[in-house]
C-alpha cells in the first residue's frame, strides 16, 4: 500500500504543463482563422459589385437604343426634306411647262409666215405668262428708271453724263432688277448720271462721251 500511494501520479511538472498547453494553442488559433470575420463584408461589396454591373449593363443598352433612335430620326428628317425639296422642284417644273406651250406656239407662228403680228402676239403672251409665273412665287421686278442710285438694288456699270438728269441718278437700264419679298433676287445694271464736264455739253456716251468718241 505504501508502495502504490508513491507510484501515484501528481501533479505535471511545470515544464510539462506548459509544453502541452502550447500544443493545443495551435488548434484553437486555427478554428478562429477559418471563421473569416470579414465574409460578410465581402459578400456585401461583392453584392454592390454585381449590382453596378448590372446597371452599368442597363444603361448601355439604354444608350445604344437612344442612339438608334436618334438615327432613325435624323434618317426621316432627311427623307421628309428631299421629299419636300422634290415636290416644290416638280411643282416649279409644271408651272413652266405653260410657258414652253406659248413658246411653242409662237415658234409654229413663226414658221407659217406672214406678217409678224401673230408672233409679237406670241411673244408677247409668253412674257405675261412668264411674269405671272414669276409673280406667282414671290417675284416682282423693280423699277429703275429715274430712280436714285441704290448700291443695293443696282449695279453700276456706266457712268454718263447728263445736263438733264440729277447726278447719280438713274437714267437706263441693261437688266431689269428683281426681288423676292423683301430681298435681291438680282440687282439691276443700269447707267448712272453724272454732272457734265466743266465746258462741255450732254453727252450721249459714256464717261469718256466727252473727248469725241
Amino acid at each position: 500500500m505504501g508502495h502504490d500511494e508513491q507510484r501515484h501520479p501528481g501533479p505535471p511538472p511545470a515544464g510539462e504543463e506548459s509544453s502541452q498547453g502550447a500544443a493545443s494553442d495551435p488548434i484553437e488559433l486555427g478554428s478562429e482563422h477559418l471563421a473569416d470575420p470579414q465574409g460578410p463584408e465581402k459578400a456585401a461589396l461583392l453584392e454592390q459589385i454585381a449590382n453596378k454591373d448590372k446597371e452599368i449593363a442597363e444603361l448601355k443598352d439604354k444608350y445604344l437604343r437612344a442612339l438608334a433612335d436618334t438615327e432613325n430620326v435624323r434618317k426621316r428628317l432627311r427623307q421628309q426634306n428631299e421629299d419636300a425639296v422634290r415636290l416644290q422642284r416638280e411643282g416649279l417644273l409644271r408651272d413652266l411647262l405653260p410657258i414652253t406651250d406659248n413658246l411653242e406656239r409662237a415658234v409654229d407662228a413663226a414658221r407659217g409666215g406672214g406678217n409678224g403680228k401673230p408672233i409679237v402676239e406670241g411673244v408677247e403672251l409668253v412674257l405675261r405668262s412668264l411674269l405671272d409665273f414669276l409673280r406667282n412665287h414671290g417675284v416682282v421686278p423693280r423699277d429703275s428708271v429715274g430712280q436714285p442710285f441704290d448700291p443695293q438694288f443696282h449695279e453700276a456699270v456706266d457712268h454718263v453724263e447728263s445736263g438733264t438728269h440729277p447726278p447719280n441718278t438713274v437714267i437706263s437700264e441693261f437688266h431689269r432688277g428683281y426681288q423676292v419679298g423683301e430681298r435681291v433676287l438680282r440687282p439691276a445694271r443700269v447707267a448712272v448720271a453724272k454732272a457734265p464736264s466743266s465746258g462741255a455739253g450732254p453727252s450721249k456716251g459714256g464717261a469718256n462721251g466727252g473727248n469725241g468718241h
